[in-house]
């Protein structure tokens, strides 16, 4: 089954809600980075919002970027997504492995720590980019994201965000953000709030065989939702030999002399899909001489 989200309202416009599944992009994440159980949870969770975040999107051309740094031994979660919800990310430390809670739950707070910040960074090709960072409140991803929302965008928001996986595959992933829009009346949020109560989490729903359309029925029950559209989204890479090239010329003359004197060769890798790059000397030449 294909990863899609659904773009929705309810209430007669008074909220806006995106629900979506993202098995396969969760899965080509923990196989492209060989990502610990909590790491492939964090990762995933992350990369469910950011691509739901694009698609919030106005413009072809936009980009979100997210930063998650929590002070914990996962180190950095960057995820970045395009207008269209294709995403890419990586976590600094993908072997990371904590202890689990009681309850045998994945213990994604432990891994991300709470001491930190998620930092959300919006190209929306002007000459500068939106750049908001807001303290992580749990480092359990979903009820960051509902903080940011908050203060960032003055939007009362229901993230809810979820990964079941085992050390070899991703058996489910996927989420929901619905938020309030300016208008909606305490009916509405009362109702909307009597239905959030009341929910199983995402990865049950999901692992029951319930579709991104069941779940928006069971969230938004009694307040006439609208499916406005569905959009396929997936995980992929946008890195090539012409932009690690670039990378190669930002670095400046200076040090790609040295690259050139002292290792006759250079390999680069793309962080967000773990693809080598390789250049040989005359290669570099070449390269050296253009600049």
């Amino acid at each position: 089954m294909k990863d899609y989200i659904l773009r929705a309202t309810a209430g007669n416009g008074q909220i806006r809600a995106f629900v979506g599944i993202t098995t396969n992009m969760v899965e080509k994440a923990r196989s492209l980075h060989e990502t610990s159980k909590v790491a492939t949870a964090a990762l995933g969770r992350t990369l469910t919002a950011t691509s739901i975040m694009g698609l919030m999107m106005k413009n072809k051309g936009d980009k979100v970027s997210v930063i998650i740094k929590g002070g914990g031994p996962i180190g950095t979660i960057l995820t970045t997504s395009n207008q269209k919800g294709v995403v890419k990310g990586y976590v600094s430390n993908p072997k990371v492995v904590v202890p689990d809670y009681e309850n045998g739950k994945l213990n994604v707070a432990g891994a991300v720590g709470t001491n930190g910040v998620v930092k959300v960074i919006k190209d929306l090709g002007l000459k500068e980019p939106y750049n908001g960072a807001y303290p992580l409140v749990s480092g359990e991803i979903a009820e960051d994201f509902t903080h940011y929302f908050a203060l960032s965008e003055q939007t009362p928001s229901v993230v809810a965000l979820g990964v079941l996986t085992s050390e070899y595959e991703v058996s489910c992933a996927g989420g929901f953000i619905v938020q309030l829009m300016p208008d909606a009346t305490e009916e509405t949020i009362s109702k909307l709030e009597q239905n959030i109560s009341k929910l199983d989490s995402i990865t049950n729903m999901l692992k029951s065989g319930k579709t991104p359309e069941d779940i928006l029925n069971i969230v938004l029950e009694g307040l006439n939702p609208n499916i406005l559209d569905k959009k396929e989204v997936k995980f992929e890479c946008d890195c090539s030999r012409e932009r690690i090239q670039e990378a190669l010329i930002s670095i400046g003359k200076k040090s790609l002399k040295e690259i050139i004197e002292e290792d006759k060769k250079a390999e680069v890798g793309c962080q967000f899909c773990n693809t080598k790059y390789n250049y040989t000397e005359e290669e570099l030449k070449v390269i050296l001489e253009e600049m």
